[in-house]
């Protein structure tokens, strides 16, 4: 562990701080990426290192809520129509589709600031954001307020570690299997109403 902080040591600080906020991003992308563990280390690099915390977690959170409404306003402006032809057609029908719609203008906002917390269930939450033409800032407000205290919260699990990374990797484990069982359950329940919606009610 020695030789690993004093390798990061000779790093540039921006250099860090670069490759933190783009990998916090690139969950928006790739859900298989593990953003809470990008946002973690850096907890423990400014833990064990010279970095500061305050911009890892500015760093990260700029990176990951950039990278969420980028990828809610390019599913505003392509979304709808790549579900209209297409395989996508198949894959939500338009009376499916006014359902989200209603789910959203009723309780989106609350949607996507839960799922902020939740590892691959909050990349996709503002893809149908953007599909069903939600508002700029029924999105961005929740998105920004829940990204920044949960990754405050990492980055401080990160700095609790000290100098032990398989503390960190310890901890971020059992973090993610907890997590992992309210982000199942989400999909369970919209995987549910896929299936019983199917079929349009003049069928």
């Amino acid at each position: 562990m020695a030789e690993f902080i004093e390798w990061m040591n000779r790093l540039p600080d921006p250099l860090w701080y670069l490759a933190l906020s783009v990998g916090a991003g690139l969950e928006n992308f790739m859900p298989a990426i593990p953003a809470d563990s990008f946002v973690a280390l850096g907890g423990f690099l400014a833990g064990a290192g010279d970095l500061q915390a305050h911009w890892v977690v500015l760093g990260t959170w700029f990176g990951n809520v950039a990278g969420a409404l980028f990828v809610y306003r390019l599913s505003y402006r392509h979304g709808q129509s790549v579900f209209e032809r297409g395989f996508g057609r198949h894959l939500l029908r338009p009376h499916q589709m006014q359902r989200m719609r209603r789910f959203y203008s009723r309780w989106g906002t609350a949607a996507i600031f839960f799922s902020r917390f939740l590892p691959g269930v909050r990349a996709i939450v503002p893809v149908f954001a953007g599909v069903t033409h939600q508002s700029w800032s029924a999105v961005i407000a929740p998105i920004t307020l829940a990204s920044a205290l949960w990754y405050g919260a990492l980055v401080q699990i990160g700095l609790l570690a000290g100098q032990n990374l398989n503390t960190l990797i310890g901890m971020i484990d059992r973090l993610s299997a907890m997590l992992a069982v309210p982000a199942g359950l989400v999909a369970l329940v919209v995987g549910i109403w896929w299936v019983r919606t199917r079929r349009a009610p003049d069928e």
